[in-house]
């Protein structure tokens, strides 16, 4: 987009170099010439605009990607925490059913 800025500018000034180095006294194309100046300054002045639109979005973007990796990171958190839970859980069932073997175990060797 800049370089499109930079080449409608340069166009521009070149043309007025050129008609005001061969001493054109012609009014008409001087006022081409201011015509395609504006226009050319009209352009850049949308294209800045849009550039600066779509920074606006991507700085938008950005945010709600560090908002939703901080989501995911409290989620992995979360899910760790249950894993733990989950494994100190089986940790006291699989004790419960060692008990439960070796009770039954003891009444059927009496």
């Amino acid at each position: 987009m800049n370089t499109l800025i930079v080449n409608i500018t340069t166009v521009t000034i070149t043309s007025l170099l050129l008609l005001t180095a061969s001493g054109c006294q012609n009014t008409k194309a001087l006022d081409e010439v201011r015509v395609t100046a504006n226009k050319a300054a009209q352009d850049a002045a949308a294209a800045k605009v849009t550039a600066d639109n779509a920074s606006t979005a991507a700085t938008t973007a950005n945010k709600a990607a560090a908002n939703a990796q901080a989501t995911a990171d409290k989620a992995l958190s979360t899910a760790n925490q249950a894993l733990q839970a989950a494994k100190t859980a089986q940790s006291g069932v699989d004790t419960t059913n060692e008990k439960m073997d070796r009770m039954f175990k003891q009444s059927v060797s009496k």
